[in-house]
């Protein structure tokens, strides 16, 4: 029995950190996802929690889901929601580990949502703002639509698999995630490089 109980809380972790990448792509689509899926029964969120799964806050969530999704369509806008929106995924990404994982000390939980959770997000989040930094400076903007499209997509398919399959797409989101983590270092260390002036 406890054996079983800890796949699930392993598997409702899997969930949570996948949900969290997907938060990086668009940050109110999967805590979107996190209530309805509790609101189904896919996913028990701890009882603190539980105001994500009721009707006010999924209004709230959905409302901003459509108006996050459709401003990236927004010439210049779009840039500036990259500044707007990269602490809002982090927290998002930790709110959502947070609610997923078993009761435990609150500054282990939190520390624990943040660092899978937060560092999730913000590895993806990382990753979009550099692809439409790059996309606005070479193309003038004009591929920035395909980007947002991209992303959005990107979110739904994240949250269908991390709810369809939360283990093994996890593992597969974790792997990702390092590989994109080790690009993003060597990209910044070149860039820091070229910057420096010749001594």
């Amino acid at each position: 029995m406890d054996g079983m109980a800890e796949l699930g809380t392993f598997s409702a972790l899997m969930a949570g950190i996948s949900l969290s990448a997907a938060a990086g792509l668009r940050v109110f689509l999967p805590v979107l996802a996190l209530g309805l899926a509790s609101r189904l029964g896919l996913l028990e969120l701890g009882e603190q929690f539980a105001w994500l799964a009721s009707d006010p806050v999924l209004m709230v969530v959905g409302i901003a889901a459509l108006l996050e999704a459709g401003a990236y369509y927004i010439p210049v806008v779009d840039n500036l929601l990259d500044t707007l929106t990269t602490p809002a995924a982090v927290g998002g990404g930790t709110v959502i580990v947070a609610s997923l994982l078993p009761e435990m000390n609150a500054l282990l939980q939190w520390g624990t949502a943040a660092l899978l959770g937060g560092g999730a997000a913000g590895i993806v989040q990382g990753t979009t703002v550099l692809a439409r930094g790059v996309s606005t400076t070479s193309t003038g903007g004009l591929a920035n639509p395909l980007i947002a499209t991209s992303e959005t997509g990107g979110s739904l398919i994240t949250i269908l698999l991390a709810l369809l399959m939360p283990l093994v797409f996890g593992i597969l989101v974790i792997l990702a995630l390092a590989w994109l983590l080790i690009r993003l270092i060597r990209l910044l260390r070149r860039r820091h490089t070229e910057a420096a002036p010749d001594t």
